[in-house]
């Protein structure tokens, strides 16, 4: 697979494709952000669903326990993830997503859960850290994972952001977190908006646009398009660039995504492409300790 290969939908490559060489002789292909990688702080990554051991709707790369996958094919590509960002399966600590902006965080005595023992909550669409080794660990299918590194406090965030987490500003609910728990300054903040639904493929209802026009006024214009039968097309990227901005986020510290999961289904799971049949991709991101 090569980048090219992605159907870009704005201009720029703030991603970059990496083929990590795996023990049993295959490769795993993860997609990094260039602004991540040259901060030196933290390991990253966001998945294709090319390099796992999943086989059928789920093939290949599925990282969901929930979805009828075979359990095993589902800690082998766990394995191998682990094994591609020189970790344990036992350093991921997993959300357990449902459409909240609620934030939590974590640390070394949450590693593991969710894959080696039970989660202890609930509802928890985002996760937030100052401890090193500990992966940060979210999971999409056409939603918008975005990324916050700290790079003066040394702490990081993660969280999912459908377009119900959007319209409540899941992003400002993370960096609010990381100032509470940290001190962070939304200034310092290397933000990241990942992989997920662009315009074009991503048509809503009326009542989902009513809502983003309440909770966006005056740019309505910018985020929705309205194909004047009812349905409207939303920019999930740019309303998140929003929230970010908003929260104070500076623009030069923004890496906003050029990839969309439904143009590139064959590379990406996408739940709109497939009608629901398919995997979960995930995004990953830890602090590396001190040289």
């Amino acid at each position: 697979m090569q980048y090219q290969d992605f159907k870009k939908k704005n201009s720029g490559e703030p991603l970059m494709l990496v083929k990590k060489e795996l023990k049993c002789g295959g490769n795993l292909p993860l997609l990094k952000f260039r602004m991540l990688e040259e901060c030196g702080i933290v390991e990253h990554c966001f998945t294709t669903r090319e390099g796992g051991a999943s086989n059928g709707i789920f093939s290949s790369m599925n990282l969901s326990f929930t979805r009828g996958d075979n359990e095993e094919a589902v800690r082998e590509n766990y394995e191998r993830l682990a094994e591609a960002l020189s970790v344990s399966v036992g350093d991921f600590v997993l959300t357990e997503q449902t459409h909240t902006t609620n934030v939590i965080r974590v640390g070394a005595q949450d590693k593991g859960k969710g894959i080696l023992k039970e989660r202890d909550y609930h509802d928890v669409d985002g996760l937030v850290t100052n401890e090193p080794g500990v992966v940060l660990s979210t999971f999409f299918a056409d939603c918008v994972p975005l990324y916050f590194v700290d790079p003066v406090h040394r702490a990081i965030g993660m969280s999912h952001s459908g377009w119900r987490g959007t319209v409540k500003r899941m992003g400002l609910a993370t960096i609010r977190k990381m100032h509470e728990e940290f001190g962070t300054d939304p200034e310092s903040v290397l933000a990241v908006i990942g992989p997920s639904i662009c315009q074009d493929c991503y048509e809503v209802s009326e009542d989902v646009a009513e809502e983003f026009k309440r909770a966006f006024p005056g740019k309505e214009d910018v985020i929705l398009l309205d194909k004047q039968n009812g349905k409207y097309q939303l920019d999930l990227w740019k309303a998140n660039e929003i929230v970010l901005l908003e929260a104070g986020v500076c623009p030069a510290h923004l890496a906003v995504t050029n990839v969309c999961t439904c143009c590139n289904p064959d590379l990406l799971f996408s739940h709109r492409a497939s009608h629901g049949k398919r995997g979960n991709l995930g995004a990953f991101m830890y602090i590396k300790k001190k040289s």
